[in-house]
C-alpha cells in the first residue's frame, strides 16, 4: 500500500490520530544487519505507518539496501519505503532497482538527488543518469504510472547547497529552493519528509511557506533524537542545521555524559513533537540511526505507544506485500516461525482470504537452508541454552520445561524471543506435560469471548470479541501416543493428528477437514478466522519440525557427541502431534494428560 494512502486513510478515520514512522540505514557488517532486523522486529510491533531504508552515499549500499528493503516488506512485514538516489546511477541501474522492489511487492520510494560520491565536494551528474531528484520523480511517474508512492525531501532551512558560510540561506536562495520543491511535487511526488531540524519555529514557517505557494501534499517532520554529543555536532554540521542557543547551552555542561545527553535528547524530541502536534500536524518521522530506545521513549512520552500494550490486527503480523495484502488466514503450525512460513508461501497466485479454502491447491515451497538460518546472536543464545550435556531422555524433557516456564529465552522451534503472552496463561500445565514426555512446541489457551483489546489474547483492535480453541502441539513416543489415542476415544471434543518422520499417520479427522481454532467477531464485519488446523499443511510442516531436531538442535553439539546422538534418536523416533479441544467453553484439554 502507498504511504500517502495510509496517511490519508488514518486522517479520514480519525482526524486526531497521530501516525509515526522510522528510518534505518544499512549496517556495515553481517552482525550489524542481523541486529538491525532484531531491532526492527521489536519496533515494528508498535505499528508504525511505514519504515524507510536509506541508499548509501554514492550508491555504495545498493545491493544491501535492496535486500534489506525486501526483507522489511516481506519478512518483518512493515510498509517499506526505499530511498533511491541519482548518484552514480545511470537510468538502467535505477530501473533495475525499481523493477526489483516492484517484483518484491514494495510500492514506496523516497526519490533523492543524493550526496556527492565519497571524496568529492560537489554532485556531478552520472552519464546516462539524472541531474536532480525532480528528473528522477518524473522518470518514475512516466515509466511506472501510479504504481509507486513517491516521497521527496524537504529542507526547512533550504538545501545545504543553498546555505552560506554564515549558516543561513539568502531569501532568494530559500525561495528558489521552495520553488524547486514545488516542481518536484508537480512532477509527481505525493509526500514530503523533511530534513532534520532543531528549531521548531523554522519547520512551522517552512510548512506555511509551502502552503502559500500551492504545495498541498502532507509534509512530515523529520525528527532526529540526540543520542550523543559528537554525533549531533557532526550531523548538524554536515546538514548545516541551525542549533538554537538554548540547546547548545543545555548540552555544553553534559556533553561528556552520554546518558545525560541521551536523556536530554529524549526530552527535547518530546517537546519538539508536542509543539508540532499542537499546530495540527499529525505525522512524525523519526530518524533512529538504527537505535530504538530514544525513538520509542519519545513516542511513549507522547502517549502514542505503550511498551506493555502492543495491538495486533491479527494474531500474526499482517503482511504488507502488495501481492498478499488481503491474506488473513494461516495454519497455526508456523505460529512461532512466521518468517519460515512466508518464505515457503512466496509466489502463491492467491493467498487465503476469509476462509482457508482448498489447502491442496497452493504448493508450499521446499525446505531450503534459508528456513534453518539464524542470526548469530540467536545462534549464540541457542548454544548457551540448549547445547548442554544430556545424559538421559529426562534431560531433554527438562529443556522443554524450562522454556515453557520462561527460564530459557530461545527455542530451536521458534524464531521469536521468549514466550508469547498468552502462553503464560497455561505455562504451568505445559510444564507438567513436558515432564511427562509430551514435548510442546506450540500452544494456545481456550478463549471464550475475551475483549479484542485484551493485552494477552486480543487482536483486531477495540470493539470486538475473540475466541480460541485450546490447542497444543508436541512430540512424544509411540507408546505415549497410543495411550493418548485411547483416551481421546472417551473425549469426543478432542481431535488429533499425529505423524512421525517417516510419514506414519494417525488421526481422528478427515484428510480434507479444516478446523478454525481462532476467530473474532467485530462490529460491521464478517467473522474473521485467522488461524486454522488442517492435515495437508500439517504434513508439510512435519518435515520442517522433524528437521529442526537435527539442523536446529543436534547440530549445536560436536560430531559423535553422546548428547547429539540422543537428540537425533528422539527426533527420529517420536511422533509430532496436533491436539485440539473443540469445546472452547467447558473443555479441559490438559485433562487428557492427567493419568500419565
Amino acid at each position: 500500500m502507498k504511504v500517502i494512502e495510509k496517511i490519508k486513510a488514518a486522517a479520514a478515520a480519525d482526524p486526531n490520530r497521530v501516525v509515526f514512522s522510522f528510518e534505518f540505514f544499512p549496517p556495515k557488517t553481517e552482525d550489524g544487519v542481523d541486529n538491525l532486523f532484531e531491532r526492527m522486529d521489536r519496533m515494528v510491533a508498535h505499528n508504525p505507518s511505514f519504515c524507510d531504508i536509506t541508499w548509501g552515499a554514492g550508491g555504495t549500499t545498493a545491493d544491501l539496501t535492496l535486500e534489506i528493503a525486501n526483507k522489511m516488506q516481506n519478512i518483518i512485514c512493515v510498509e517499506t519505503m526505499m530511498h533511491l538516489t541519482c548518484t552514480n546511477m545511470p537510468v538502467e541501474k535505477i530501473d533495475h532497482a525499481l523493477q526489483t522492489i516492484k517484483s518484491n511487492g514494495l510500492q514506496n520510494v523516497l526519490a533523492l538527488r543524493g550526496d556527492p560520491p565519497h571524496g568529492q565536494d560537489k554532485f556531478v551528474q552520472t552519464e546516462g543518469g539524472f541531474a536532480c531528484a525532480r528528473d528522477l520523480v518524473k522518470h518514475i511517474r512516466d515509466k511506472y504510472g501510479d504504481y509507486f508512492g513517491i516521497t521527496i525531501a524537504g529542507y526547512p532551512e533550504a538545501h545545504p547547497d543553498v546555505i552560506g558560510s554564515d549558516g543561513l540561506a539568502t531569501l532568494e536562495g530559500y525561495q528558489s529552493d521552495l520553488a524547486y520543491l514545488k516542481s518536484k511535487v508537480d512532477a509527481g511526488a505525493d509526500l514530503i519528509v523533511t530534513q532534520l531540524f532543531y528549531d521548531t519555529d523554522i519547520f512551522l514557517k517552512f510548512v506555511n511557506d509551502c502552503r502559500q505557494i500551492g504545495i498541498t501534499c502532507p509534509i512530515v517532520p523529520g525528527i532526529m533524537p540526540i543520542n550523543n554529543y559528537k554525533g549531533f555536532i557532526r550531523m548538524t554540521g554536515f546538514c548545516k542545521t541551525k542549533i538554537p542557543a538554548d540547546i547548545m547551552a543545555a548540552l555544553e555542561p553534559i556533553k561528556d555524559n552520554e546518558e545525560a545527553v541521551k536523556a536530554y535528547g529524549i526530552h527535547l524530541g518530546t517537546e519538539m513533537c508536542k509543539k508540532i502536534l499542537a499546530h495540527g500536524i499529525k505525522t512524525l518521522h523519526l530518524y533512529t540511526l538504527n537505535m530504538e530506545k530514544s525513538a520509542l521513549a519519545i513516542l511513549m512520552n507522547l502517549g502514542l505507544i505503550e511498551e506493555s500494550k502492543i495491538s495486533r490486527s491479527l494474531p500474526w503480523r499482517r503482511p504488507t506485500n502488495v501481492f498478499r495484502i488481503r491474506e488473513d488466514v494461516r495454519p497455526i503450525f508456523w505460529a512461532n516461525r512466521p518468517k519460515s512460513y512466508i518464505s515457503r508461501t512466496i509466489g502463491w497466485d492467491q493467498y487465503p482470504h476469509g476462509r482457508w479454502g482448498d489447502s491442496c491447491n497452493p504448493s508450499y515451497g521446499a525446505l531450503t537452508d534459508y528456513q534453518f538460518m539464524r542470526p548469530r546472536a540467536r545462534d549464540k543464545k541457542l548454544s548457551e541454552e540448549w547445547a548442554v550435556p544430556l545424559k538421559s531422555i529426562e534431560d531433554i524433557y527438562e529443556r522443554f520445561k524450562l522454556y515453557c516456564l520462561g527460564k530459557l529465552r530461545s527455542n530451536p522451534w521458534s524464531e521469536l524471543d521468549g514466550l508469547q503472552p498468552e502462553t503464560k496463561i497455561i505455562n504451568e500445565q505445559l510444564e507438567k506435560i513436558n515432564m511427562k514426555g509430551f514435548l510442546t512446541i506450540n500452544s494456545q489457551p481456550a478463549v471464550n469471548g475475551e475483549k479484542s483489546d485484551s493485552p494477552t489474547v486480543g487482536w483486531g483492535g477495540p470493539g470486538g470479541y475473540v475466541y480460541q480453541k485450546a490447542y497444543v502441539e508436541f512430540f512424544c513416543s509411540k507408546e505415549k501416543l497410543d495411550a493418548l489415542v485411547d483416551k481421546c476415544k472417551d473425549r469426543p471434543s478432542l481431535t488429533f493428528m499425529a505423524v512421525n518422520k517417516q510419514g506414519s499417520w494417525k488421526s481422528n479427522v478427515g484428510q480434507t477437514d479444516v478446523n478454525a481454532v481462532t476467530w473474532g467477531v467485530f462490529p460491521a464485519k464478517e467473522i474473521i478466522q485467522p488461524t486454522i488446523v488442517d492435515p495437508v499443511s500439517f504434513n508439510v510442516w512435519k518435515d520442517e519440525a522433524f528437521e529442526i531436531w537435527s539442523r536446529g538442535w543436534a547440530c549445536l553439539y560436536p560430531e559423535g557427541d553422546a548428547s547429539r546422538k540422543l537428540v537425533e534418536e528422539v527426533g527420529g523416533s517420536y511422533f509430532l502431534v496436533s491436539l485440539v479441544d473443540n469445546d472452547y467453553i467447558n473443555g479441559d484439554l490438559f485433562g487428557v494428560f492427567a493419568d500419565f
